[in-house]
């Protein structure tokens, strides 16, 4: 394979690499791997670091190109590493002429060898027009990119810039072309989606793109919602969820903590009551749906009694999937210069948020046998239902094809079929 992507991370770099892929490709790079990184925890950024050895070990004399968030905060640390090629910023990464150089050697547009600029100085959001994902049966479409929130706790916005929204004509387009080739399920992706159109002229909203796309696309079959801030849901969001079963019936949110002095520590936008109120408001309007949301464990300050909120908040909020976090300190946020808790504490509490979660998942799953639900199949054994459930096909099916089946059981991680 000429180029190679490797991707950490969130499905916005899914959908990034992809889109490198084709631009490298096009370019005319031989023999070079992108390491796609992510900084949303220091482990991430150790993972990079080792992949990027394993790659030089395995392909000795391929260049190795990195990008990403952590390549963006910390570019520096990449640089030094001599298995490292080229070092490549959030925006540059995302340039046809950035690909067109490196192939062919420009050392007069690029730096030796690192090209990343300030995030902070990027107002816009270009949209990179792809027909699918290889291999995949679903296409993320970025709508947006970059954050104006500061979280405490969070490093993304540095890697990421500000908010910035893609323009809602050509994210339809790009719809329009994925159904055209063949995809069955859109995944709307970005960092803070739920702040979408706020830098566009007429400032849509998450729920007024939706409508859209789902008015001037009427052959997409199935849309969905990537992690959502739910304290900003608009109303046309909440109206679309309840009266077009094409967006499906799935979110997945951002929520952290239980614990309102927790929540205010992480210069969070909403409070617990408003997580519990949001899922029973949606819950109301489309009774199927299936929640998803990180939390992190063991944030700084946080004491036992505000633990338990976080694990009392899995029940309250009724919710399904659970990406656990166990905090981890990111240099140059506020939460890092706040009280830690020791790591031990942080690593228990993260198991007993994950064995919680089991938990909840084995009630949804045993609720799901004897339903019948409309399965994507993303590989000829494998599929996922429209709450986003795993499921496991009793018989070889084809990939990227929506298949009605009654749910017989489950395996404890999955649903199986007849």
């Amino acid at each position: 394979m000429s180029v190679e992507i490797i991707t950490f991370g969130c499905r916005l770099n899914a959908y990034e690499s992809e889109a490198m892929q084709r631009q490298a490709e096009q370019a005319g790079h031989e023999d070079v791997v992108i390491v796609n990184t992510c900084a949303v925890t220091a482990e991430a950024t150790r993972q990079a670091r080792q992949a990027i050895r394993k790659v030089a070990r395995e392909r000795p004399g391929a260049r190795i190109v990195v990008t990403g968030c952590a390549a963006q905060i910390d570019p520096k640390t990449f640089a030094n590493m001599g298995e490292v090629t080229q070092v490549i910023g959030n925006h540059e990464k995302m340039q046809d002429g950035t690909w067109a150089a490196l192939a062919e050697n420009q050392s007069s547009i690029l730096t030796p060898k690192v090209f990343v600029n300030d995030i902070m100085a990027v107002k816009e959001t270009a949209l990179h027009l792809i027909d699918g994902l290889k291999g995949r049966a679903r296409a993320f479409v970025q709508v947006q990119n970059g954050c104006d929130h500061r979280c405490t706790f969070c490093i993304i916005p540095f890697g990421r810039g500000n908010s910035r929204s893609a323009p809602m004509t050509a994210i339809v387009d790009q719809v329009r072309l994925l159904v055209e080739n063949g995809t069955g399920e859109v995944v709307l992706t970005g960092v803070d989606i739920t702040s979408y159109g706020k830098d566009l002229p007429e400032m849509p909203t998450l729920g007024v793109l939706a409508k859209t796309i789902l008015q001037q696309v009427p052959d997409l079959k199935r849309l969905r919602i990537s992690s959502i801030d739910s304290v900003e849901a608009d109303d046309a969001l909440m109206d679309v969820l309840a009266t077009d079963d094409r967006l499906m019936p799935h979110l997945h949110l951002s929520l952290q903590a239980g614990d309102d002095m927790i929540l205010k520590r992480m210069k969070r936008r909403h409070l617990r009551d408003d997580a519990i109120r949001f899922c029973e408001r949606a819950r109301k309007l489309r009774p199927d749906v299936v929640f998803g949301a990180d939390i992190i464990a063991g944030f700084p300050t946080e004491t036992e009694e505000m633990f338990a909120q976080s694990l009392d908040l899995v029940d309250a909020c009724g919710l399904t999937h659970l990406h656990v976090f166990p905090y981890s300190v990111r240099p140059g946020t506020p939460a890092a210069r706040m009280p830690q808790v020791r790591r031990e504490i942080i690593k228990n509490r993260a198991r007993r948020l994950r064995d919680k979660g089991a938990e909840a998942l084995q009630r949804h799953l045993d609720g799901e046998i004897g339903k019948q639900r409309t399965i994507l199949s993303e590989t000829d054994t494998l599929g996922r239902t429209e709450g986003f459930t795993p499921v496991r096909f009793a018989a070889p099916v084809e990939p990227g094809h929506l298949i009605d089946a009654i749910i017989t059981g489950h395996d404890g991680e999955m649903l199986v079929t007849a």
